[in-house]
């Protein structure tokens, strides 16, 4: 018997529903201090509600990640097939990082932070994991591809891949929490980064 989809709405918004519950859970009181009770509670479903959705609170946890890289893997699709310069580009996607965190705090600190939680979970499979890899790919393939036009100095592009990294999570989540992050916020953040040291 196939689902109808009005069931199929009901079961995506059940489950929206749990992981909002849940990312309440978790940021308050961590993957392991978290239970299922609590999440269920939070969540406003029975036990067996939530078990029918997620076998355990580790798929709970990795059911938020995905959510969270899925959505922006998505919405950054423009902006990686954009036919502007690396530079350009890279900092389109941060600043479209940066919005899209900043109209979701609570979710993208857990998705930037909550990684470093989850040595106990094989998340080798995890479909988070592999937007992940590929967005880091693609912004350290604009650093390689602008340091050889020129467009950024030429230092090793995984060190400066992780400097800018650091800085931009802490622009965005230190930062004034009402204030936009603009491009000349990235550009800014970049030329006092990855001043060119050969230069005088």
């Amino acid at each position: 018997m196939s689902i109808s989809e009005r069931q199929k709405e009901e079961r995506a918004l059940r489950k929206e529903r749990i992981l909002s519950g849940a990312l309440t859970v978790f940021k308050t009181k961590g993957l392991d201090g978290a239970t299922m009770d609590e999440i269920a509670a939070e969540s406003g479903f029975g036990k067996a509600t939530l078990y029918y959705y997620f076998p355990s609170k580790e798929d709970v946890f990795c059911g938020i990640l995905d959510r969270g890289w899925t959505q922006l893997w998505e919405s950054l699709e423009e902006d990686i097939h954009s036919d502007t310069g690396p530079r350009e580009t890279f900092i389109n996607i941060l600043i479209k990082i940066a919005k899209k965190a900043q109209q979701n705090r609570n979710e993208y600190e857990f998705m930037f932070n909550a990684p470093k939680a989850i040595s106990n979970i094989d998340d080798s499979d995890q479909d988070w994991k592999s937007y992940q890899h590929q967005l880091y790919a693609i912004l350290k393939g604009l650093l390689d591809d602008g340091i050889s036009q020129g467009q950024f100095p030429k230092l090793d592009s995984n060190l400066m891949f992780k400097a800018i990294g650091g800085l931009f999570v802490g622009l965005i989540f230190m930062g004034e929490k009402n204030k936009d992050i603009t491009g000349g916020d990235i550009e800014k953040l970049l030329n006092q980064l990855i001043t060119d040291p050969t230069q005088p």
